[in-house]
Parts: structure tokens; C-alpha cells; sequence
């Protein structure tokens, strides 16, 4: 059996440093492992008009932003393939079945899709499309025989809600969906990277974001801004690690070959933070510090888009000629599906 990836992005704005820590990276170590025969990595428009319907102009804008951060981050179309997930129509086909196959009690339950229909205030007024999420990522995860699915550990109940419409499928209408498997985050720091006010999730309406996209001088104003230990107002003072964004920024960037170019006076993090633990080191210093990290990491990435920014045709050509390859497999997949089912009239002899 072929070693396959599906992984994607709802494509509701920019991406900043927080995808790259927590997924962007991975998916590059992943593409040049040599370990899977092909990797899928789908622009979720579908999935993110659930709860955008009134504004699609906001995701038509956000398509190109995020292949274009795809690219920059390292992406190579040669070895994964892009593709926008409301041109596969096969997807919507198969999510139809599988609906059939869950309950909405089941649904409901989700402690994943709990937490972000709390997050949105829907209360009442569940958009069923963004009800049914788990079904659809059920549908883009099969679509493409799926053996792998990267993914952080809230959306762990989203992979095992999957597990069971692949169950009982199979079980009903014979072996026919691959059952995937999970990839968690090597880098447990990187999990889930605050914003830059301190608050507990980056998020573009709070304006607490690092974009991939933003310039050198943009990176270095969020930096020095950002939020610290409200309560190390002297140089003096003890300083709070825990909760500090500052830090876990650092814990997420931040490696031995950082300090020994930029500050060598500390061998590593853990000596930095025993240092502001016990008072003496100024919040300044160590902005300055995380800048130059965060500068060090970005500029390969800001060359990157400049390149492809300059290429717009091509990236639109990478797109198309992607979703085509990822129309063709899940079509493959769907006409099994309908076989397995017996509604392939027209073929069935």
C-alpha cells in the first residue's frame, strides 16, 4: 500500500508564524523525507465558506495568499500537490454518503466541533454545513486514500470521527476506505503559539498576528511590542517564564546555533530563562534577541514569496494543474465508493 498525506488550510487569511511552527514545517520535513509516495495538501475554501458564506470574496482573495505561502515556506509542487478543495466535486459526492452513516447526536458530541462552535458564538444558529465539518474532512481524508493525516492534538476527535465512517463503511458495504493514521507535532512548544497580546490563540481579528508575509520592519514593531510579564516592571525584578509569549516564542524558534551567533553570552534557553527567573535581564534584550531569531527564520521565506510573487501566472498554473491531479484520484476513489454501493447502474452488468 502506498504511503499517501492529506493535510490543508482554510484559506480565511494569511498565514502567520503559528502555522509554520505548528504544521507548515512539519508538512516540508515530511515532503522531503522520501518516506510517502504522495502528499495532498488542499486549500479548504469549501470547508471555510461553512462559516463565511456572506463574504466569499474574503476566501477568493485568500487562496492565492496561501499558496503563495505555501511556496515560500518550502512547498514544492513537484513533490506535493496543491489543490483547491471546492474544485474537486467528488468530495461533496462522498461526503453526501458518509452523512448517512452518522448520526447527529454523534456530531454533536465532537469535542472539537464544541469548541469551535463556542469559539464563533453560533449558539443557536449552527450553519449545518460547519455542523457536518467532521463528514467533510471524513470525505477529503478518504477522497485521496489518506494513509497519514497531519495534525495537532485538538483535532485528534476529528481523525477518530473519521476512523469510524471508515469503519462502518466498511463494515456495511465491504473493504473499500483506507483507515488513516496520525502524525502529531514533533515540536511540542510549537502546539499552540500565542499571540502576540498574550491572549491564547493568534487570530487576524484581534490583530495579535506575525504574517509569513510581513516585512522585515513589520516583524520587528510586533516583536518589540509584544507582551511580557506584566509584573517585571524593573531589570530587577524576577521575571515570570510561564505565560510569557516572549519566551514561548523563543521555545518554538529559538535554537543553540541562535545563541551562539546572536547572544553567546547563554549557551541555551534554559539559561536565558534561569537568568530572568532570578531578575536582571531587561524584557528589551530578549525582544531584540527573539527578533533577530525570528529575522534569521523568515528571510528565506521572504525570498521565497518575492519569487513566486513575481510569478503569479505560474502559481495560478500550479494550482489548476494540481487540482486536475487530485480531481483524478478522487474520482477513482468515488467510483469504488459507488461500486461498493451498488449505485453504479450504468456500469453494472
Amino acid at each position: 500500500m502506498q504511503k499517501i498525506i492529506l493535510t490543508g488550510d482554510r484559506p480565511t487569511g494569511r498565514l502567520h508564524v503559528g502555522h509554520y511552527v505548528g504544521s507548515l514545517k512539519e508538512r516540508v520535513r515530511l515532503q522531503n523525507s522520501g518516506q510517502f509516495d504522495q502528499i495532498f495538501i488542499m486549500i479548504a475554501d469549501a470547508q471555510a465558506l461553512t462559516d463565511n458564506a456572506h463574504n466569499p470574496q474574503k476566501v477568493r482573495d485568500n487562496i492565492l495568499e496561501v499558496a503563495l505561502d505555501y511556496l515560500s515556506c518550502g512547498i514544492d509542487p513537484q513533490k506535493s500537490t496543491i489543490f483547491i478543495q471546492s474544485q474537486v466535486a467528488e468530495l461533496t459526492e462522498l461526503m453526501f454518503y458518509y452523512m448517512n452513516l452518522v448520526t447527529v447526536a454523534r456530531v454533536g458530541r465532537n469535542p472539537t466541533v464544541k469548541s469551535e462552535i463556542k469559539m464563533r458564538d453560533f449558539k443557536t444558529s449552527i450553519p449545518l454545513g460547519f455542523f457536518v465539518y467532521p463528514v467533510s474532512q471524513a470525505a477529503d481524508i478518504t477522497a485521496f486514500r489518506a494513509t497519514a493525516v497531519p495534525v495537532g492534538e485538538d483535532q485528534l476527535p476529528m481523525l477518530e470521527q473519521c476512523r469510524e465512517i471508515v469503519h462502518s463503511f466498511n463494515a456495511t458495504y465491504g473493504d473499500t476506505l483506507v483507515e488513516p493514521q496520525v502524525i502529531l507535532p514533533q515540536n511540542k512548544a510549537c502546539l499552540r503559539l500565542p499571540g502576540t497580546d498574550g491572549k491564547a490563540k493568534m487570530s487576524k481579528s484581534l490583530g495579535n498576528c506575525i504574517y509569513l508575509s510581513d516585512d522585515e520592519e513589520t516583524v520587528r514593531k510586533k516583536v518589540m511590542s509584544m507582551f511580557t510579564d506584566p509584573n517585571h516592571l524593573r531589570v530587577e525584578d524576577p521575571g515570570q517564564v510561564e505565560g510569557n509569549p516572549v519566551f514561548a516564542y523563543l521555545a518554538a524558534f529559538s535554537r543553540p546555533e541562535h545563541f551562539a551567533q546572536f547572544w553567546p553570552e547563554y549557551k541555551d534557553l534554559d539559561e536565558l530563562k534561569a537568568h530572568y527567573q532570578r531578575g536582571g535581564l531587561g524584557d528589551v534584550k530578549i525582544k531584540k534577541f527573539l527578533n533577530q531569531v525570528l529575522q534569521a527564520e523568515l528571510a528565506p521565506i521572504r525570498a521565497r514569496r518575492a519569487h513566486w510573487q513575481a510569478r503569479l501566472p505560474e502559481v495560478y498554473e500550479i494550482l489548476k494543474q494540481g487540482t486536475q491531479q487530485a480531481r483524478a484520484v478522487a474520482a477513482q476513489t468515488l467510483h469504488d465508493v459507488r461500486a461498493a454501493m451498488k449505485i453504479n447502474y450504468f456500469e453494472d452488468k
